[in-house]
């Protein structure tokens, strides 16, 4: 995938990223939402040998750049019959709460849906209450909490809520 809106764009993952994802994916501060306050513990290598196995029919993990700078991850997988699992970190906090994640979301899923995707979905923790706004902006539609369904790297129970988008109900901010 390679698409632009304005300053941003969301590009394949290459194996210059590594290092940067590594950075990234190590820092607990920036994967305590995803359920590992301890980072991933993971290095540039084990990162290129799970993602140079993507392909478009499967899985993609994606950079988000603003102004040629990376500063997040996005992320789908093919959930066969047309769905689109998505994800995306800002992982940069100086480029949080900016409104650069509701356009690059938008940008995703009117790619997913172009390429033929009819349903997207995502789950997000319950506490992240910040992103389940963007999401519903987004026209994505709440089916269901899973109440204490995983446990975080420290051993914390964690809930999830499930969403789901199709293109009748998306609201694009582009």
């Amino acid at each position: 995938m390679h698409a632009i809106y304005e300053s941003i764009t969301i590009r394949n993952a290459e194996k210059a990223d590594c290092k940067q994802l590594a950075a990234w994916w190590n820092d607990g501060s920036i994967m305590a939402h995803a359920g590992f306050p301890m980072g991933l513990h993971t290095n540039e290598d084990k990162i290129w040998e799970s993602i140079k196995t993507d392909k478009d029919d499967t899985r993609r993990r994606l950079i988000l750049e603003y102004e040629n700078r990376p500063i997040g991850e996005m992320s789908f997988r093919n959930q066969g019959t047309s769905i689109a699992e998505i994800g995306i970190k800002i992982c940069e906090k100086n480029h949080q709460e900016k409104g650069i994640g509701r356009k690059a979301l938008s940008l995703l899923i009117s790619s997913l849906f172009g390429m033929g995707y009819t349903k997207i979905i995502l789950d997000t923790n319950l506490t992240n209450t910040r992103a389940q706004h963007v999401y519903e902006l987004l026209g994505f539609q709440k089916t269901g909490v899973r109440i204490d369904s995983w446990r975080d790297q420290l051993g914390n129970l964690q809930s999830v809520v499930d969403y789901e988008l199709t293109q009748g109900d998306f609201h694009s901010f582009l």
